[in-house]
């Protein structure tokens, strides 16, 4: 995990390519109230529409959400919908001038009547879609390639999102993994429920999830292991010649297998108390991607690309997490599964995530030996100046060092435990130095915070935050309460 977070703290932007099922998501709200004169059937009056890229124009989004440079490589129609689906994806900052327009089928729509009956919740009442599943004819699979050949040597990757609506036809998919292969940049597939995978043979990875995986190669799973499972990975694996298969499994995470280990590994994920699974693939496609590029190896791609889909499905409906929002979930996860108790590394990485998204960080140190109620009010009123709140805590040898032999009274691993347990601190990093300074000089917060018996001048790392752009803050202390007072209070009794 620290590998991950220290990749998502030096996140990359990267230049993507996105091939397949161009289509656009159309919602019609209005109000059902009455039923229609000439048929028993609601009649819903429309007061407002929305239009949302979909399909592989989703996933586009998904990735420019991930800081990617996105070229959109697709087949739309010679009518309004196109010009609608083109201009939505060029405005939220994806290249769309590669799609190409086929005045012989119509733009894919998926329009949805929603309606809203006597002042409750609206509810879909129906939807109707405008398409064609017939393969696109060779002269645009050829203007499709032209499109691919003049971006190609400037992408990072190249992905495949297949709907199949007729535009990932046989010939092109095949052209352009060899086209990708051949320029040293790797496919990524998300594959449509179809029994044939042969037209993506030779990919780099792909993304079925468990029904398309049985589907494809009629082995069948069981809910109670993962056997089955991985033997539809290395199924798919060995017959189409991917270097990586990623299963996924809705709420038990994924099967990651791969040509260069010899079996598969499970790699769960967070459970979610909503879910709704639309566009859960496109994130998936597109954290795998991101993260490959990025540098990550494959089992830490497939956490992210896990996390990112998990986010996804918290979400009725479709709507691009952005990488910030995923690494404050991956920060969150390892925080539950290790406490509040961060490396010096981690507190870096964890800063970095605040600042990214506008945040401003809270750093204070002590020994922080008997815990009282000076502490958590100095603690509180310095989480209230910021939003994430660092404490650095002198480790056993350092509290020896200050305080004498008889002290820490209480061990580091007690006293890390008790204050990351204070809902105002997020983080508690130990130091074994006589002061702080390579720490604040390492996650350089935005305020440095001290007790008011100190002065700005001897604040240890002063000079540095104010040098940074940051504050300095001495906060009150409360008389009568440390923590020397309070064990000869107890020497004495």
């Amino acid at each position: 995990m620290e590998a991950l977070l220290t990749t998502l703290a030096d996140w990359k932007p990267f230049n993507a390519i996105v091939v397949g099922d161009f289509m656009l998501d159309q919602q019609l709200y209005g109000n059902a109230n009455r039923l229609s004169p000439d048929a028993p059937v609601p009649v819903l009056h429309v007061t407002k529409q929305e239009n949302q890229p979909g399909g592989a124009a989703n996933l586009c989004l998904d990735l420019h959400a991930m800081h990617g440079n996105v070229t959109a490589i697709g087949v739309v129609g010679d009518d309004q919908e196109a010009s609608i689906l083109t201009n939505a994806l060029t405005e939220q900052g994806v290249r769309s001038s590669s799609i190409v327009q086929d005045p012989s089928r119509p733009t894919t729509v998926k329009r949805n009547l929603i309606g809203l009956a006597q002042g409750r919740h609206a509810q879909k009442m129906f939807r109707v879609d405008f398409e064609s599943s017939a393969p696109i004819a060779k002269t645009i699979e050829d203007l499709l390639l032209k499109q691919l050949d003049a971006c190609l040597a400037d992408a990072d990757f190249v992905c495949i999102e297949d709907y199949n609506k007729g535009v990932c036809t046989p010939a092109l998919c095949q052209a352009i993994i060899k086209r990708a292969k051949a320029a040293g940049k790797p496919v990524y597939v998300d594959p449509a429920p179809i029994k044939d995978y042969s037209k993506y043979a030779g990919a780099t990875a792909i993304t079925p999830n468990r029904t398309e995986g049985e589907l494809a190669t009629e082995l069948d799973q069981n809910d109670d292991g993962n056997i089955n499972n991985a033997a539809i990975a290395r199924d798919l694996l060995t017959r189409f010649d991917f270097d990586a298969v990623v299963l996924t499994l809705d709420k038990h995470g994924a099967i990651l297998d791969r040509s260069d280990v010899n079996e598969a590994v499970s790699i769960p994920t967070q459970a979610r108390a909503v879910y709704d699974v639309t566009g859960a693939g496109d994130m998936m496609l597109a954290g795998l991607a991101a993260a490959r590029a990025n540098g990550l190896d494959w089992v830490d791609s497939v956490k992210l690309a896990n996390a990112a889909a998990g986010l996804e499905v918290e979400i009725f409906g479709v709507a691009p997490i952005p990488i910030e929002q995923i690494h404050h979930e991956l920060l969150s996860l390892s925080a539950q599964a290790n406490g509040r108790t961060r490396t010096l590394n981690e507190a870096v990485v964890m800063t970095k995530a605040a600042k990214n998204t506008g945040k401003t960080v809270v750093f204070t140190n002590g020994c922080f030996d008997v815990i009282h109620a000076g502490h958590i009010s100095l603690l509180q009123r310095a989480a209230a100046l910021g939003d994430v709140l660092i404490v650095a805590m002198n480790d056993d040898h350092s509290v020896r060092g200050l305080k004498g032999p008889t002290r820490p009274v209480n061990d580091q691993e007690n006293r890390a435990r008790v204050l990351g347990a204070l809902e105002c601190v997020d983080a508690v990093v130990l130091f074994n130095d006589e002061t702080p300074i390579k720490l604040i000089e390492s996650i350089n917060p935005d305020i440095l915070v001290k007790g008011g018996d100190y002065s700005v001048e001897t604040v240890v790392g002063a000079d540095f935050v104010l040098s940074q752009g940051g504050r300095v803050e001495l906060l009150d202390l409360i008389d009568g309460l440390s923590s020397t007072s309070t064990i000869e209070r107890m020497k004495q009794s």
